[in-house]
């Protein structure tokens, strides 16, 4: 029995993760659930009890925009080192896209750059944010990358940058995944400057297979690729540390316009928790929730809202469930 971390958070988070523990539940997982409510970033006892466990899934967790203390979903990635943000965006059949056949990695330093946290005001009416990249944090992500791209036998690695202006820091961030670029020579290697990897991403997304990238354009690239193949709603992701992993939905959206509806679609948190039990090396579990998902999203016959259908979150855990057996 793996003994698992439940962080439902706010907004539309308690809603969908209530789907994972219901259909981990039907199939008999070997999950024993610790469910943290009102998570306390700064309590180091909450964070140790979260450490106590091999993983986690988790909902998004409300902060101010704009004003008040930083985020806490920020923090916890760095209390707990989370240093890598995978996001798999890929084409599910049934969700009805532009573009199709699409099966994107997004490779995201998570704990670095415009998310250092370091920001103050210089004089009144100026403030200043610092955005600080290292050198080991740029080699770390880029080791992740490509060895990703190697286990999974993908055929190149994209580096999306702005060394153009930011040349020291986002500099650097190049030096460094050119330097495991070489390691990897069965792997083509490419570099994008993120504007035009924006555009790209919306007229030719084919060309891409694994991206790596700084955070915040992590952020970026990770909501325009899940837009392209279904929304928020579809894409799973998972922070990865050395000691411990938090599955959550890939874009990390509250979705408070439609919170308590009952209307939230599950899937992208679903297949968070597939991957989750990949990761804790039960495939046969992770199949069984894959393949619920998918076929009943193929059949078109009770979807959430944002697919186009008029079905609640509960029922379309249900169809997934049915499928399952």
């Amino acid at each position: 029995m793996r003994k698992i971390a439940l962080i439902p958070g706010d907004g539309i988070g308690p809603e969908i993760c209530s789907s994972v523990v219901d259909v981990l539940s039907h199939i008999h997982a070997p999950i024993e659930w610790s469910t943290v409510s009102h998570l306390d970033v700064n309590d180091e006892d909450t964070i140790n009890f979260i450490k106590s466990h091999p993983a986690a899934i988790k909902g998004t967790i409300y902060h101010m925009i704009g004003e008040g203390p930083g985020s806490p979903n920020l923090l916890l990635r760095k209390k707990l080192n989370l240093y890598a943000d995978l996001v798999h965006a890929f084409s599910i059949e049934g969700v009805k896209t532009r573009h199709r056949d699409l099966d994107l990695m997004i490779v995201r330093e998570n704990i670095e750059g415009e998310y250092s946290g370091l920001e103050h005001q210089v004089y009144p009416g100026v403030v200043e944010s610092l955005k600080v990249i290292t050198y080991t944090g740029s080699l770390r992500i880029a080791k992740y990358a490509f060895e990703l791209a190697y286990l999974n036998n993908r055929k190149k690695v994209t580096a999306i940058h702005k060394a153009n202006i930011m040349k020291k820091v986002d500099g650097m961030f190049l030096t460094a995944v050119r330097e495991v670029a070489k390691q990897y020579p069965s792997i083509a290697y490419q570099e994008m400057i993120i504007d035009n990897a924006s555009m790209q991403m919306t007229t030719n997304p084919w060309q891409f297979d694994v991206v790596v990238l700084p955070n915040l354009y992590g952020s970026i690239i990770s909501n325009i690729a899940s837009s392209l193949v279904g929304g928020p709603g579809i894409t799973p992701g998972v922070n990865i540390g050395e000691e411990f992993a938090v599955f959550e939905p890939g874009t990390r959206h509250l979705a408070k316009d439609i919170a308590g509806k009952k209307i939230a679609n599950p899937t992208a948190i679903l297949l968070s928790s597939a991957m989750m039990l990949r990761h804790l090396n039960l495939p046969h579990f992770a199949e069984r929730v894959q393949n619920g998902v998918m076929k009943t999203i193929e059949q078109r016959r009770h979807l959430t809202p944002d697919l186009g259908g008029n079905s609640t979150t509960y029922e379309f855990t249900r169809e997934v469930t049915k499928n399952i057996d």
